[in-house]
């Protein structure tokens, strides 16, 4: 019978490793604790690079878990309007100059009038972008431009000349949630969707 080389072993470990990530009803009712079991045992037999592999994808499952999460936090299209599915960017260059990015666009079925909230969390400029809105500048409010304070959490409001407007909110130490309004949607609708945000569940969901 010919001998199987280990480093054979170890790809064919890793391969059935991928497989069994692929199907996941293959496991069991957790599959986060599944490749926590399958690391254990891994780095047990003394078989590091399996262990390491089966740890990475556990962490890249409770990740997608938590993304999955935090898209729910998104409030419901208010009555009269409709939204796209919310959608997150976590990854490549642009994560790494904005953050973890969330999604989610909301359209008046009469008027067309658009509003994107978007969740910046854990960017590196948030400190930057957290002292600009503190400049007494922005106080002053020249041309409708001006600090805006919700439940305690500080902000800049943006009116434009066609009637739409942009907010920004810092929430917490690192989220920023933004309110973008274009083709007519003001203040006004930007205000009632933050009201329809839990703020609080967004400042937990990001924390850590």
């Amino acid at each position: 019978m010919p001998r199987i080389s280990p480093a054979l072993l170890r790809h064919g470990a890793a391969s059935l490793l991928a497989i069994l990530v692929a199907s996941p009803a293959v496991l069991g009712a957790d599959p986060v604790l599944d490749q926590i079991d399958t690391a254990r045992r891994a780095y047990a037999d003394g078989d590091r690079g399996v262990a390491i592999e089966a740890l990475n994808v556990a962490i890249a499952q409770i990740r997608q878990q938590q993304t999955e999460q935090q898209l729910r936090l998104f409030p419901k299209p208010l009555p009269g309007w409709s939204a796209e599915d919310a959608s997150a960017q976590s990854g490549g260059l642009a994560a790494a100059l904005t953050g973890k990015m969330l999604t989610r666009t909301y359209t008046n079925d009469d008027s067309g009038a658009e509003v994107t909230l978007t969740i910046s969390a854990n960017s590196p400029f948030m400190g930057f972008v957290s002292g600009l809105m503190q400049m007494p500048l922005l106080a002053q409010g020249g041309d409708g431009l001006g600090t805006y304070v919700y439940e305690g959490y500080r902000g800049l409001l943006e009116p434009s000349d066609e009637g739409s407007a942009k907010l920004s909110l810092i929430i917490g130490n690192n989220i920023l949630l933004q309110l973008d309004g274009r083709q007519g949607a003001g203040a006004d609708t930007l205000k009632a969707y933050l009201e329809a945000t839990d703020l609080e569940a967004l400042e937990k969901a990001f924390e850590g």
